[in-house]
């Protein structure tokens, strides 16, 4: 077993894609995603999970049916199992999903915008 910490900056620089989320950590069945995001993303929703956005660096608007939530550094929102939603970043965004191991992350949606599953970085 390895005692070293993880650094989420030095991770962030083996990727730049955006909506390609990648594992940095497992805990039980949990794991913690970095991704980064622009643009527009999919409606979509999750039937058998909720889903944590923490954002790291600027603003993250997430669109439900029935309102919006914005997310800036350091704040984090916990969507609802079953709740339709879709992301969306002005510029880039830098965050940090924590969800269940082998989460779509276009859900129940899919699409050209899945991303590979089970990426580790």
């Amino acid at each position: 077993m390895s005692y070293a910490p993880i650094s989420i900056e030095e991770k962030f620089t083996k990727f730049t894609e955006h909506f390609r989320p990648k594992v940095i950590a497992q805990m039980n069945d949990v794991q913690f995603k970095l991704v980064r995001v622009e643009g527009d993303f999919v409606w979509h929703s999750h039937a058998d999970t909720d889903e944590t956005f923490l954002i790291l660096d600027g603003e993250l608007a997430i669109d439900f049916r029935d309102g919006r939530v914005t997310l800036g550094p350091g704040e984090m929102f916990v969507v609802p199992k079953g709740k339709e939603h879709k992301p969306f970043a002005a510029s880039e965004v830098r965050l940090m999903l924590i969800e269940p191991a082998g989460t779509k992350n276009t859900g129940d949606a899919g699409g050209a915008m899945t991303a590979p599953d089970d990426v580790w970085i």
